[in-house]
Order: C-alpha cells, then structure tokens, then sequence
C-alpha cells in the first residue's frame, strides 16, 4: 500500500511517501499558497520514489494549510498526527514538545500514538519558529544561525515575550554594546521559560521528546532541559513527524 502525509504549515510544507517498508521525505517553503506547496511536494515524493501518481492510494494532510488542498482524500489534526509519527519512531514517547513556525504544542502520549491530552499556544507568536524569525533579523543573522552562535555563561535578560516589545529590547541590548552570544542565549532562555509551563500542567512521563523546526535548535534545547530539568530527545527526522503521522495513518483507514 503506497500513502503520503502531507504536513502544510505556515513557513514550510513536508511530506512523506510510504511504499512497503520504505519511506522518502521532502519539504519546500510553503509560500503565499499551501495548495501548490503542497502539489509540489507530492511531486518531489513522487519523483524521489519512483512512484506513479496513480499508484498512491490515500493522501491524507494535516498542519496550518490542510484546508486548502482539496486535493486530499483526508484532512487530519497536527495534533494526532504528530503523536502517531513519534510513536512510531520512538515507541516509549510520552510526551511531545512541538514548537513550529507560528505555534506550540504540548502532546501526552499513550500506547500506540494515542493522545491523552495537550495544550497549544496558537494566539501568539511567542516562543515559536517565527520569534526566533525576527530576533535573528533584529541581530542580523539567519534563523539557522542561533542556535550554533550563543553563550549561556553570559546571556542577557529579555524580558518581554511580545514579538515586537522583545525585538524592541535585542535592539536596544545591540545599542548598549551587549555581545551577541549572550542576546541569542537570553532569548532561547524566554523560549524555555514560555514553553516550561505547559509542559508542567500536561506532565511529563516516559521519554520527554522534541519535534518541529525548532526542535534543531541547540539552545532551545538546552534552555527547555534547564527549565523543565530533565533530558529532552528530539525526533529523528523532527520536521517531518506530522507528515509521517499523515502517512501512516492512511494506511490504517479502512
């Protein structure tokens, strides 16, 4: 049976085809339109397995923009899909920490992939992918470059959350003479601090695991580690939980 998940989301689209026992992955910028991010990636998927478009016999989709690919057989929650895609590459998951381009969430995990409960932060920007966005423009870097560049031993104090009040204080910090290491290193420090909480009021149980965009980023990392004060896993292959989840969740539909 051949299925694709495909995982529309606000600043990347990722998809993954399943055919037998193997699996491919690919991903594009979702762009001004999630419906040709997303027919652009089954394209690639289709391309990398060698597969006919004809063959695929279910593709279910999930994430930010999964309402505008009529294109779908099925339209699924980010939320279960990301707790089927961990499951399945780390059985002993039991809670997931998902931070992505505009929002968070925080999955309890039963048996199977099951959901048990969570909580999610989508009014916000705060303590997501796109924060960190704007903080590396306001330090003139790119996003990628954060979480290689900071200094923990000396980071500075951020103290609003607000996207805007806190591009306001890296600028100001910058103005004051504050190294840059240690304003990357405070802003990871506010992300923690944002996410903490809601893992707190899910509970953590079992193995403590890390997926999205974020999830590769080693300062975030290590600020939720201090925070929360346990190890965190991040997923293999982090991005593309929910488009897996997508997948394999289509093959299961009878």
């Amino acid at each position: 049976m051949i299925t694709i998940g495909i995982d529309i989301g606000s600043t990347a689209t990722k998809g993954v085809i399943i055919c037998g026992e193997q699996s491919w992955n690919s991903m594009v910028p979702t762009g001004w339109s999630p419906r040709e991010a997303a027919q652009l990636t089954i394209n690639k998927l289709l391309d990398l397995s060698r597969v006919k478009r004809p063959q695929v016999e279910r593709i279910f989709a999930t994430g930010y923009g999964r309402v505008a690919f009529q294109e779908a057989d099925k339209t699924i929650t980010e939320i279960k899909c990301h707790a089927r895609g961990v499951a399945e590459l780390h059985p002993e998951v039991g809670t997931i920490i998902d931070i992505g381009g505009q929002d968070s969430k925080v999955i309890s995990v039963g048996q199977g992939g099951r959901v048990l409960d969570f909580a999610m932060n989508d009014k916000c920007a705060a303590g997501t992918g796109r924060f960190l966005q704007v903080m590396a423009t306001a330090l003139g870097l790119d996003v990628s470059e954060l979480g290689v560049a900071e200094d923990p031993r000396h980071a500075s104090e951020i103290t609003s959350m607000c996207t805007v009040f806190a591009e306001s204080e890296v600028i100001g910090l910058l103005a004051r003479g504050n190294a840059k290491a240690g304003i990357i290193a405070g802003l990871h420090n506010s992300v923690g601090k944002r996410i903490a909480p809601m893992v707190r009021r899910i509970g953590t149980k079992a193995d403590l695991v890390f997926t999205g965009g974020v999830a590769i980023n080693a300062g975030v990392r290590r600020a939720l580690e201090k925070e929360l004060g346990c190890p965190l896993i991040v997923a293999d292959l982090c991005q593309y939980t929910g488009a897996l989840g997508a997948a394999l969740l289509a093959r299961l539909e009878q």
